[in-house]
């Protein structure tokens, strides 16, 4: 097979037996928790808003600072409906995040690959309102040399890491969209470039008029390899559409907010690394870094952005 060719079959392939499996049905709804963050203005009509959310998984750890799973997830899932998206993508989302957050969005959808392993977690499930959107094809790989082994890893990479994609079609107008979500590697220079380069590379064989979305934890900031190589694939960074190229500063904070910026590790994470990117007939109109607290606590150690487009 041709490399063009492989590379089609990336971006086409659904999942599949022991890859992984889709998970569309909503559960019920639970009661909103008390003082919620105050509703973002809804998106202009015809107009999309993404959420691109790390919101770190379930990790007993995080109890001894108050920001254990169980203790964040009322607000964590208060400022995503906060935001009244339409399409929400996940980073980090293990089974407990994965099946709370279900159940306060009935509304939506949701699909993800499963990463293998004792407990398997939807680690980048996509959400999308089923009133809007119709799903008409689902799927996703691993970023290696072996992308279509789960849990396969090459170059320099600490963890298995994947992406997965929805392509869907808004029932109101008919027209399709491709959403793309992933989480790069943290340690692995060579593998964030090559993982970045195997994503771009998929989406690239399909039509200059789909309109496409890729959003994600690329774990660098926006001069670096990585995000250069997407850029010159033809995506434009949404919040820089907005705002211009300058850096706005760090999106992963530690669960410390804006203390974050005294602390050692701001000097290598100093830069926003969780970005929305589009390609083909995108417009963005606005885009924002959501820096959400509450009593000293956050929804995640990233902050969530978000950004609005016409298409």
């Amino acid at each position: 097979m041709h490399r063009r060719q492989f590379l089609r079959c990336l971006g086409l392939a659904a999942a599949l037996p022991g890859m992984g499996r889709a998970t569309l049905a909503a559960a019920e709804s639970t009661p909103a928790a008390e003082s919620a963050p105050a509703p973002a203005a809804a998106a202009p009509g015809g107009t999309h808003k993404i959420l691109s959310c790390n919101v770190r998984g379930d990790l007993a750890g995080d109890a001894r600072t108050g920001d254990s799973w169980a203790e964040r997830r009322e607000f964590c899932a208060d400022v995503i409906r906060a935001q009244r998206p339409d399409l929400i993508c996940l980073q980090e989302c293990q089974q407990n995040n994965w099946k709370y957050l279900k159940l306060r969005l009935p509304e939506f959808d949701s699909f993800g690959l499963f990463d293998p392993g004792p407990v398997p977690h939807p680690m980048n499930t996509l959400f999308f309102t089923r009133a809007r959107y119709e799903l008409l094809s689902a799927g996703g790989f691993w970023l290696s040399e072996q992308p279509h082994v789960a849990g396969s890893k090459s170059w320099d990479t600490a963890y298995s890491r994947l992406v997965n994609w929805v392509h869907l079609r808004e029932r109101a107008t008919d027209r399709e969209l491709r959403v793309w979500n992933t989480h790069l590697d943290h340690l692995g220079a060579v593998a964030r470039e090559k993982q970045a380069e195997l994503i771009v590379q998929a989406a690239a064989v399909f039509p200059a008029a789909l309109p496409q979305l890729l959003t994600g934890d690329f774990n660098c900031p926006t001069g670096s390899p990585p995000a250069e190589r997407i850029r010159a694939a033809g995506w434009t960074d949404t919040y820089a559409a907005v705002h211009g190229p300058k850096d706005p500063g760090f999106t992963f904070h530690g669960f410390q907010g804006p203390g974050f910026a005294t602390h050692k590790l701001a000097r290598k994470l100093s830069g926003k690394i969780d970005f929305i990117w589009c390609r083909g007939p995108v417009k963005t109109l606005a885009a924002e870094i959501i820096r959400d607290g509450r009593n000293g606590h956050y929804p995640s150690d990233h902050y969530f952005i978000s950004a609005v487009v016409a298409m």
